[in-house]
């Protein structure tokens, strides 16, 4: 039997992170919980970043994609416990990372290049374009890609 919770996550991925719009919410694993409330939809979501410029803007989306589908009453609520990780996301999402061109989160050890698979890398910029990723190069292919940090 389908839950009106396993709906709702099935609506957010199709929510698209507006930073990174190949990665759903959900697959960035920033969805700690969903649960009815009295008759509402109550969708906690866990920033990545503290200073994210997204983290106001992403509970936004979400309730705009969920009142769409239907759901009048939904509350969407930021929560900073427990605190999100990059073991959060999906293998899906760190499929379509890397299909983006950016390395996904490896623990230990610097990131393959997301053009060639090589991994002799070098670290350009400890910041990319947002706060969570920083900026390499690859030795083999010569290309240029960001790396989601880990945290």
């Amino acid at each position: 039997m389908v839950t009106r919770e396993d709906r709702v996550r099935q609506i957010l991925l199709r929510v698209m992170d507006p930073e990174i719009p190949v990665i759903s919410v959900v697959d960035l694993g920033i969805i700690h919980k969903i649960k009815s409330v009295d008759g509402a939809i109550e969708v906690q979501v866990m920033p990545t970043y503290s200073g994210c410029p997204a983290t106001d803007y992403i509970p936004q989306l979400i309730a705009k994609a969920l009142r769409k589908e239907g759901y009048v009453e939904v509350k969407v609520i930021n929560v900073n416990f427990p605190v999100w990780g990059t073991d959060r996301i999906t293998s899906e999402g760190r499929r379509l990372l890397k299909e983006y061109g950016i390395a996904p989160p490896k623990v230990g050890g610097t990131p393959d290049c997301p053009q060639c698979g090589a991994n002799d890398v070098e670290q350009i910029s400890q910041f990319g374009s947002t706060p969570c990723k920083s900026l390499f190069r690859c030795r083999e292919c010569l290309e240029p890609f960001e790396y989601f940090k880990c945290h």
